[in-house]
């Protein structure tokens, strides 16, 4: 009788327990981009200009820096070579480094981010010419569907601050306004990267910084291959630099 009245209900609570994922999932991508708008607007600004600058910094930031140098290239390296005529959305442009780059190749790029006075520094370093490509730069939510359709979007580091789960939806969102290809950055999940993560969820920093959430790849691919099952994983590559460990994937939509 038990197996019976399960299966009769089952649609029913299924889609209540699809729409309570979903409300759980639009709240935690919510909040977690409202702290990392603070964040990088207040906290971590300056550190952050000088990082993606010229600027001398300590030891471990410039490892950090060398490792963000290396990422950029690579999932440049990933786009086609000539992008004129082609829309391409920095998502989570920070100052910018990546927007110019994709636009001297002829790109007509959308450069944004949650964090505003970051933006401004990207407006303030672009030139005035930047060769066949155009620069659209804006502030607030990269999954925002009125920024339109593109055919490549790059989000390097701007999703590793989020759970697994906000993680997939966000590409799952950006998927249906994308055409080609979706490349982006994860933290891939070690043994000492998971213990921190754990630890600083019991013993929270005081300093505000949101914490970067470990991911396991075969986890990642599964949940992707479920969520977008028009999309197929396709590159792959770590790059680590001192104290920067970031994982690029690629995902191409199914012809």
């Amino acid at each position: 009788m038990a197996t019976q009245y399960s299966e009769k209900i089952a649609p029913d609570v299924m889609d209540r327990r699809a729409a309570v994922k979903a409300i759980h999932a639009a709240n935690g991508y919510a909040d977690r981009r409202e702290e990392l708008a603070a964040y990088f607007d207040s906290t971590a600004r300056q550190a952050w200009i000088d990082l993606t600058s010229d600027a001398k910094v300590s030891g471990i930031r410039a490892t950090v820096r060398a490792g963000r140098d290396t990422m950029r290239t690579l999932l440049l390296d990933w786009l086609p070579a000539d992008l004129r005529r082609v829309r391409v959305l920095d998502a989570g442009c920070g100052t910018g480094g990546l927007t110019l780059a994709a636009a001297y190749r002829g790109a007509e790029v959308t450069g944004i981010d949650v964090a505003a006075g970051l933006v401004d520094v990207a407006r303030e370093r672009c030139p005035s010419f930047t060769g066949h490509g155009r620069i659209f730069w804006k502030s607030g939510d990269m999954l925002d569907p009125e920024l339109g359709l593109f055919d490549h979007v790059v989000a390097m580091d701007s999703l590793i601050h989020y759970e697994i789960e906000d993680l997939v939806d966000a590409l799952r969102k950006l998927s249906e306004r994308t055409e080609t290809s979706i490349v982006f950055t994860f933290a891939p999940y070690t043994r000492m990267l998971g213990a921190m993560h754990k630890f600083g969820k019991v013993f929270p920093k005081s300093d505000s910084s949101p914490a970067i959430v470990p991911i396991a790849e075969t986890e990642l691919r599964a949940r992707i291959a479920e969520a977008m099952p028009e999309w197929r994983v396709g590159r792959t590559q770590r790059v680590s630099s001192g104290f920067y460990t970031s994982q690029a994937m690629e995902i191409v939509k199914r012809a």
